[in-house]
């Protein structure tokens, strides 16, 4: 078991993978105009990753996902996913298991696009980086409505830092909620729950999909988007009563001592 030392809910990461983040270029392009590209894409992430995110998914975690049919009437024309953030490649893949057959595309950070030699793989898997510099706000913002309005399916992580197997859901700002309220497309969460294995070490995991939450077109934005905002942190909140195991321990210090983790 490790401990985690945390003083800031909505700041401190604990992902610790080591990558050296590199800066988002401001013409970053979210779209590719090559053909060629786009039916790699399609079979990279059809042929060869899909299959192979469903096993890792079932061994590494023995995941199972509970809820899905409530998105297939909305599948055609796309919605949106909120998560809780606990994991690392496995809430990379778990959207992808969740959307099936379609594709999913997944909001994330820099750090995502930042490993030479993997970049482009990353990028054609479904990744939505979002953007270090103001700058290019705008672009990321943009290209999120557009996969809205291509009927895609785009799964954000409103955490946006990775706690390992954290058992609760944290407090989370309202922004990424814009999205459905712009675009009027439905909410749904999926969250991640925990239970011990019978046999073995590790954890098994229950992942609950609730939803959909639609956006009020009688509200005006800035209301609407903390009311879809607190629905969806409502869901993920009663669904993390289901997590019975903690495999890690996470204590809150004063602010001016580093976050950090400690081995037991």
């Amino acid at each position: 078991m490790k401990t985690y030392y945390y003083s800031d809910e909505l700041n401190d990461d604990f992902a610790e993978n080591g990558i050296n983040t590199k800066r988002l270029p401001r013409d970053y392009k979210y779209f590719t105009d090559s053909r060629f590209r786009r039916a790699s894409a399609f079979a990279l992430y059809h042929f060869i990753a899909s299959p192979i995110v469903y096993v890792i998914q079932k061994i590494a975690y023995r995941e199972r996902i509970i809820g899905r049919k409530k998105l297939k009437p909305y599948k055609k024309e796309g919605f949106f996913l909120y998560g809780n953030h606990t994991r690392a490649m496995g809430d990379a893949y778990a959207p992808s298991i969740i959307s099936f057959p379609k594709k999913a595309y997944i909001v994330v950070g820099p750090d995502a696009v930042s490993v030479t030699g993997i970049k482009r793989i990353v990028e054609d898997l479904g990744a939505i980086p979002v953007p270090d510099d103001p700058a290019g706000i705008m672009d990321y913002y943009n290209a999120v409505k557009k996969h809205a309005g291509l009927g895609h399916i785009v799964a954000v992580y409103p955490e946006a830092h990775i706690w390992p197997f954290y058992t609760k859901i944290r407090p989370f700002a309202d922004t990424s909620f814009r999205f459905p309220k712009v675009t009027g497309k439905p909410a749904f969460t999926f969250t991640a729950t925990y239970k011990k294995r019978r046999f073995g070490k590790g954890v098994k995991t229950t992942v609950y999909i609730d939803g959909p939450f639609f956006p009020d077109p009688e509200l005006d934005a800035r209301t609407d988007t903390a009311r879809l905002r607190d629905l969806c942190y409502d869901a993920m909140t009663l669904r993390s009563a289901e997590s019975t195991y903690s495999k890690n321990c996470y204590v809150k210090v004063e602010k001016q001592n580093e976050s950090r983790a400690v081995p037991q």
